[in-house]
């Protein structure tokens, strides 16, 4: 049995000053909150990555939902084999209806919670008058908690989340209280995207009072019921203390200031759809403690202490900080969006084709019930999928890349050319199944299964000079630097067409009840990739891969890695692993290339460059001391790395479907890689 206890908390991260890329970050699968080196929201100007409070109820529709719909925008028309099909990819004159739909609905920013030091002459604090920061979350038990001085006087803050009601604990101690010299408030920002670009979006837009409106009713003499209104979306904030009055300090600011009789000041703040019921803070710290114990102490494990490769700790570090991140972020009832509840990324809304990326894990990591929650949101919106399809003339249910929770597809320059969202769905589903096998599992989901199959078939183009089914065009792939109109067999696609369309049949197999035969029939006629100079290219047309269109993501190396490669050659593959190793412009990649590689390097027997590629120095592999995986300025937070370093760390470790070594098939088999694990499954 492993010390799990011991494991977790030699990876608590500790700040020891102003981190300006790491805020931690509590939460319950449903709801997030960021907090700074106070515990708190209490100096987000002195943070790039922006502090956050969001969640998965916690939506906003600029006017009134459906101001704007599919039919006020221009949409391109791209000839497919003879006839004409139509996406939404420009704004062509509709810029307002355009822009609109992609930044509707989008995620509330909730609201902050900060503090407010004073000094003794009546000045506000300012952040670099705080000394001796130490902060630390202990991850056993998800309690942040925070230490730092004020004009040399101590001060202790304890910060924690429920595991159930969206709602935040927290605990002051410090004879400035006495003093009245520590205020709390909470500012609440206007609703809105002010932003075309999601990448000037990110920050909350605390200048257009007029956008909403806050109303206050006192419960008690120390409860008070936030009502927050925007245009036709409201949600409610409740706040309960131990001592001290309200004060109302803004338009729509409220401020907590003690009595001056206690040292001790403790409060909760819980935000919901519905008036919250009351939560203290006792009642919040043993729900964190409870939740987290039992978080660690089942799924699986996996302790690198007897490894001697002077990487192996860092490689620890990681995997404790993103399963810690991931069960926050990743596992709730709506696919997640890149940023989780740290901040809004793309509006807020969520890529369907990163929801393998960032939940994959879950279940070969013994959690499976964090992914099949997310899994029925794909019931909810199959309605919008069926329509999404037929419009297109396709059968079967197609499902959007850019999305909310409304489930209808974002214009975009980009996301409605996508396809590899497609079969993500069901792997997802399958993956849920192998390590929890029942019947009553596979008749729940067998429509988003089965639909997303007949979509497949439907997708596909029988060519009579190659004897084969084709992909595209029209298609990007998911290396999105490809044109929609020139892109045809990219190798993933292709791999994973095959591969969904198996896993439909597996299924009706299973409930034995007939299946479509065309799902054979394509899957067992689809063209193989393309291959040059012995390596695969990007897609068929793309002769140039690996001179100028080197760059962004090199998914054909999904097609063996994340998927079993039953099209590819796997000599070819191997050379093109080599070759990606080489040329590939690294900075342009992102955080779940890194793990994708890794896995194709494993399947192939490459074990050195599975573990060269996993924790390969690039801006984008880089973990930060919170464990986000950074990517660049306005982008300090990407959960797909953090999901794709925990399913290739599993794969590593315990092999996949049909493979025949099941001890560490992805680590070389030397001293310096002693790894001891409990409780994983191998991948499909």
């Amino acid at each position: 049995m492993l010390n799990r206890r011991q494991i977790v908390q030699r990876h608590n991260p500790i700040i020891q000053k102003i981190e300006s890329l790491s805020p931690l970050s509590i939460g319950n699968r449903e709801f997030g909150f960021s907090c700074d080196f106070t515990g708190l929201q209490t100096f987000p100007e002195v943070y790039e990555t922006p502090l956050g409070t969001q969640s998965n109820w916690g939506w906003h529709y600029t006017g009134r939902p459906n101001l704007y719909s599919e039919k006020d925008i221009v949409y391109q028309s791209y000839d497919t084999y003879g006839r004409h099909v139509k996406y939404p990819m420009k704004p062509e004159g509709k810029e307002e209806a355009y822009h609109w739909l992609r930044q509707n609905p989008h995620r509330l920013q909730l609201g902050r919670v900060s503090f407010r030091f004073i000094t003794k002459n009546n000045q506000v604090v300012q952040p670099a008058e705080i000394t001796e920061i130490d902060q630390k979350l202990d991850l056993w038990t998800g309690i942040v908690e925070s230490k730092f001085v004020v004009e040399g006087v101590p001060v202790q803050v304890k910060t924690a989340c429920h595991s159930e009601h969206d709602a935040i604990a927290v605990q002051v101690s410090s004879s400035l209280l006495k003093e009245k010299r520590i205020q709390v408030f909470s500012l609440f920002p206007a609703p809105d995207i002010t932003h075309n670009s999601w990448s000037k979006a990110v920050q909350p837009d605390w200048s257009h009072n007029e956008r909403h409106k806050t109303d206050d009713q006192m419960i008690s003499d120390k409860s008070v019921l936030f009502t927050r209104k925007m245009d036709q979306d409201q949600y409610f904030v409740r706040w309960n203390w131990n001592q001290g009055s309200l004060e109302h300090t803004g338009v729509h600011e409220y401020t907590l200031i003690g009595d001056g009789n206690s040292d001790t000041l403790e409060f909760t703040v819980s935000y919901a759809l519905k008036e919250p019921s009351s939560v203290m803070p006792q009642e919040v710290f043993e729900s964190s403690r409870s939740y987290w114990r039992a978080f660690w102490q089942n799924g699986a494990a996996v302790d690198f202490s007897e490894c001697t490769d002077p990487r192996a700790m860092e490689l620890e570090r990681r995997v404790v900080l993103s399963q810690y991140l991931t069960a926050i972020h990743s596992g709730g009832s709506l696919p997640p969006q890149e940023t989780g509840y740290m901040y809004n990324s793309w509006f807020g809304k969520f890529h369907l084709e990163m929801h393998w990326w960032h939940g994959a894990h879950f279940p070969i990591w013994g959690r499976r019930e964090y992914l099949e929650k997310g899994l029925e949101w794909y019931l909810h919106i199959l309605p919008q999928a069926r329509e999404l399809a037929e419009s297109q003339g396709y059968a079967g249910a197609r499902w959007p890349k850019m999305v909310g929770i409304d489930g209808k597809q974002s214009p975009s320059p980009v996301a409605p050319g996508l396809i590899w969202q497609q079969p993500h769905p069901m792997a997802l589903a399958e993956m849920c199944y192998q390590v929890h096998p029942t019947e009553g599992f596979l008749e729940h989901f067998q429509s988003i299964v089965f639909e997303a199959a007949d979509f497949m078939v439907s997708y596909a183009h029988w060519d009579e000079k190659k004897e084969a089914y084709v992909l595209g065009p029209p298609l990007i792939p998911a290396q999105e630097c490809h044109y929609i109109y020139e892109s045809i067999n990219p190798p993933y696609e292709l791999e994973y067409w095959k591969y969904g369309l198996e896993i439909a049949m597996d299924w009706a197999k299973r409930l034995n009840i007939p299946e479509n035969p065309l799902w054979s029939k394509v899957a067992n006629s689809l063209a193989k990739p393309r291959d040059e100079e012995g390596v695969y290219l990007a897609h068929e047309n793309c002769l140039n891969t690996f001179t100028e269109k080197n760059h962004d993501h090199p998914s054909m190396l999904g097609a063996l890695g994340i998927l079993p490669g039953t099209l590819v050659d796997p000599e070819i593959m191997r050379n093109t692993l080599y070759k990606v190793k080489d040329v590939w412009d690294w900075e342009s990649a992102w955080g779940w290339d890194f793990p994708m590689c890794a896995m194709t390097a494993a399947r192939l027997g490459e074990r050195e460059l599975a573990i060269d590629f996993l924790l390969m120095e690039a801006t984008k592999n880089t973990y930060l001391a919170n464990g986000h995986n950074y990517q660049r300025p306005g982008l300090t937070a990407y959960l797909p790395g953090n999901g794709g370093l925990l399913t290739a760390v599993a794969m590593m470790i315990c092999g996949w479907k049909n493979g025949t070594d099941r001890s560490c098939p992805g680590f070389p088999q030397d001293d310096r890689w002693k790894v001891k694990w409990e409780g994983l499954h191998s991948v499909l």
